[in-house]
């Protein structure tokens, strides 16, 4: 069903709620671009702006049933896009914390193995933080990076919708990262204590 295009925050929010596709898709529309930007204003680095946009949008689906707008969606993305650059400066701390006390704590030589994570065991990570996906999120995330498949063809493909494509990297690219953070962190906890 056609949505109409002069609908409220209001109007689009209790839509949402009731799980109307449409109404995501119009709110992402709408504010896509804003969030980007404003999270671009905080941090220059552009894939870390469109991840901050992914996961706000996963976050805005997952969470839609019990989705309560107070002051407008512009209040709304403005809080999202500061609470996930937080969360992102965050991380990139920490991680640079681990580099620092792995330079402090180790050789040149030490250091520069440190650096050298193999690439096969890289490789294992990935197969098997994609083994653990949902099936679907696996394909995708293998259309797209191993088989250069953009998100239009994947989502022609599969017969699902571009929206759907986006949700399901956003996942994979998430936990790739997560299990490439453990080994780093195992790697570096290792080297430190030997």
């Amino acid at each position: 069903m056609p949505l109409n295009r002069n609908l409220t925050d209001d109007e689009l929010s209790k839509l949402l709620r009731l799980g109307q596709e449409s109404a995501f898709i119009e709110i992402y529309t709408r504010y896509w671009k804003k969030i980007y930007f404003a999270a671009k204003s905080r941090i220059n680095d552009a894939y870390a702006c469109e991840e901050i946009v992914q996961e706000i949008f996963c976050n805005l689906w997952r969470n839609r049933e019990h989705f309560e707008i107070v002051k407008g969606f512009d209040n709304y993305f403005s809080v999202a896009v500061k609470n996930q650059v937080i969360n992102f400066l965050a991380k990139k701390a920490k991680i640079l914390r681990y580099e620092e006390t792995a330079k402090k704590t180790h050789s040149e030589a030490d250091y520069s193995t440190l650096q050298q994570i193999s690439y096969s065991e890289l490789q294992l990570h990935i197969q098997k933080a994609l083994s653990v996906l949902p099936s679907r999120s696996a394909v995708i995330f293998n259309l797209k990076y191993v088989s250069g498949y953009s998100q239009k063809n994947i989502a022609q493909e599969l017969s699902i919708s571009e929206k759907t494509v986006e949700a399901h990297l956003a996942r994979a690219r998430k936990r790739i990262k997560e299990s490439i953070f453990i080994l780093l962190f195992a790697f570096l906890f290792f080297s430190i204590k030997n």
